[in-house]
């Protein structure tokens, strides 16, 4: 194992939730409704725009198939719609795949899903003119083994979108101000790119802000989804959507903390024709 490998299997370990706060509410921190993916990949579909999308789209010309690996609801693969000729779509969770197909039938395009985590099925998903893999890194400790996987599945192009430090960073004060715990920031953008080198991946990179779009159907999703990532009981909605508009969080354009971000770094890169 390199030294960036390790460093990022560190900082991502890092992000564990102590027990005695977990066992105090039934539901998981980590999940997120399908609805917020699908919304997300309805605005993205609607309106395509920045550099991950360029990079991608440009690579299919004047078409190909599109492998698209923690597709959740297709946001980084649907826009591509215009120019795909198939979409393989990864995902672990059945439930985002059902939205995507759903939305991938209404344009026409000719979609295979494949339920599971990746690299674990890599072996059964085939290979793809271009790969498109958003927000999914810092949820990989194996990123070697998981970016690798990614290049041999490509003929012609990566594009991986993240944000430049780890997402759920936003919450830190959150965090600090109900539970009295301090969070960590890292992984970042400079450490996955060094966890590529070790591996012989030398991606190019560009850094961008996406505009701001509403995420949620309401402020009170939004309060909904922010607690269960907290960890907080129901009771405490009041004094959290207190807290989120004193962040900065506008109630009648209630935006997503720490999933899509908008400071944002696209990676791409070419696959070794060997």
């Amino acid at each position: 194992m390199g030294d960036a490998l390790r460093q990022w299997r560190e900082q991502l370990e890092a992000w564990a939730i102590p027990k005695r706060i977990t066992v105090a509410v039934a539901d998981s921190p980590w999940a997120v409704p399908t609805e917020v993916f699908a919304r997300r990949a309805d605005h993205y579909t609607a309106a395509p725009t920045g550099p991950s999308y360029e990079r991608a789209i440009e690579a299919l010309a004047p078409s190909g198939t599109v492998l698209d690996v923690g597709a959740g609801a297709g946001a980084a693969s649907l826009p591509l719609a215009p120019r795909a000729s198939e979409l393989i779509a990864v995902d672990s969770k059945p439930s985002m795949l059902d939205a995507l197909t759903q939305r991938s039938a209404r344009l026409g395009l000719p979609t295979r899903p494949i339920v599971g985590r990746w690299p674990d099925v890599a072996g059964e998903t085939p290979i793809a003119d271009i790969v498109v893999c958003h927000h999914v890194f810092y949820n990989a400790p194996d990123l070697d083994a998981f970016a690798l996987a990614l290049s041999t599945h490509a003929r012609r192009r990566v594009v991986v979108e993240l944000t430049r430090a780890h997402p759920m960073r936003v919450l830190n004060p959150l965090w600090r101000m109900f539970h009295d715990l301090d969070r960590p920031v890292g992984p970042t953008v400079a450490d996955a790119v060094a966890v590529l080198g070790e591996v012989g991946v030398a991606p190019h990179a560009v850094e961008w802000r996406r505009p701001p779009r509403p995420e949620y159907g309401s402020f009170e999703a939004l309060v909904s989804i922010t607690r269960q990532r907290l960890c907080l009981p129901p009771d405490r909605d009041g004094e959290l959507a207190d807290a989120l508009i004193g962040l900065g969080v506008d109630p009648a354009h209630p935006r997503d903390l720490g999933a899509s971000g908008d400071d944002l770094t696209t990676l791409w890169w070419e696959p070794d024709p060997r």
